[in-house]
């Protein structure tokens, strides 16, 4: 396409998966059938993705338990009483704590990747979670015999791995998916904090070429989870400017929900480099109301008023499902909103020449 589109990751899970799971965690069902119900999630969404139009398919993390916790399966030095990331509506939800090194993923996202090029042979984006959000698994109060100068090493060679094992696995890009960004400062409003992710995502960065970079991006968003967020409060001119000195090739930005489309992207033109790709958000997921390609057009040529054409693609402003177990986003719905964001982009390319 003229103009690149892409989604964030996750489509909403079928019943039936969420039934399977929830029966399984009861202790009423077997594992196979859970992994039956996943494969049959998985082809039935890289059809639905194919249908969309879609030039870049993922596997709607259908068979992660969430954005987040994938590396984690079968981890036996977590407990449950991590770190709790609040949202608007009163829920949250929980990180697990380590409780003793050393740190190492039980799942990579290479896996995602293989799986899902058993069904079609278009184009595979793959979602990673960013390092600095796994951070968050160290305790404050330390652990004996693992310092946190240990934990981060491991942290960032498994991260490093995962981008790595995807990128050879074929995955075309590679997303990053830090949207604990917005949330740093509202916990920090110093700004110390996010510098702090940064600098621990830039570590990982910095260990691939220029040429991999290009195909590395980084997803930042107010979180979306059961239709509420758990920082749109937050003012991006704070976070954009740290933001884009993450030595990415491309950056995934929320928008369609921004209340100031307008003072946001003329923030983003006078921080944006040559080597960047900025993807914006022109779907919002969290509304269930699907936008028109004519409605998705007017934010992509909106966004054409700004920033330079051969620098910009669009995308959803989250994913549609982060959480495996959230069912307030229709799975049609979301089909039908990715669509609308393939047939507006290719008419704002139309209209504007390229």
């Amino acid at each position: 396409m003229a103009i690149p589109t892409e989604l964030i990751g996750s489509i909403p899970r079928p019943h039936s998966l969420i039934a399977a799971v929830a029966s399984f965690q009861a202790n009423d069902t077997t594992i196979e059938h859970v992994q039956a119900e996943q494969q049959n999630a998985l082809r039935d969404t890289i059809s639905r993705l194919e249908a969309t139009g879609s030039p870049i398919l993922s596997d709607g993390e259908q068979t992660k338990p969430s954005f987040v916790g994938y590396p984690l399966a079968g981890a036996t030095n977590l407990a449950p009483d991590g770190v709790a990331i609040p949202f608007a509506d009163g829920h949250q939800r929980q990180l697990p704590r380590l409780t003793s090194g050393p740190f190492r993923y039980g799942l990579h996202a290479a896996s995602y990747v293989k799986a899902a090029q058993e069904y079609t042979s278009l184009p595979i984006k793959q979602a990673v979670i960013s390092a600095s959000a796994l951070s968050l698994l160290y305790p404050a109060t330390g652990i004996a015999s693992y310092s946190r100068e240990e934990f981060l090493a491991d942290l960032i060679d498994e991260a490093e791995s995962d981008i790595r094992g995807a990128l050879e696995a074929g995955a075309a890009t590679v997303q990053i998916d830090f949207t604990e960004a917005r949330l740093s400062l509202k916990l920090d409003p110093s700004g110390n904090l996010l510098r702090n992710f940064i600098a621990i995502n830039n570590e990982v960065l910095a260990r691939f070429t220029a040429a991999d970079r290009s195909r590395i991006g980084v997803h930042v968003c107010p979180g979306g989870d059961r239709d509420s967020t758990h920082s749109a409060d937050i003012d991006y001119a704070g976070l954009l400017p740290d933001l884009f000195q993450m030595n990415a090739g491309r950056f995934y930005l929320q928008m369609a929900s921004e209340p100031d489309r307008k003072l946001v992207l003329d923030l983003i033109a006078t921080i944006l480099q040559p080597q960047h790709k900025v993807f914006i958000g022109v779907i919002d997921p969290i509304n269930p109301t699907v936008e028109t390609p004519a409605e998705v057009c007017e934010r992509v040529m909106e966004v054409a008023e700004y920033l330079p054409h051969d620098q910009i693609g669009t995308t959803d402003d989250c994913g549609f499902s982060p959480f495996g177990d959230d069912i307030s986003t229709a799975r049609e719905i979301a089909f039908s909103k990715i669509r609308a964001r393939v047939d507006g982009t290719e008419m704002a390319a139309r209209q504007l020449g390229i």
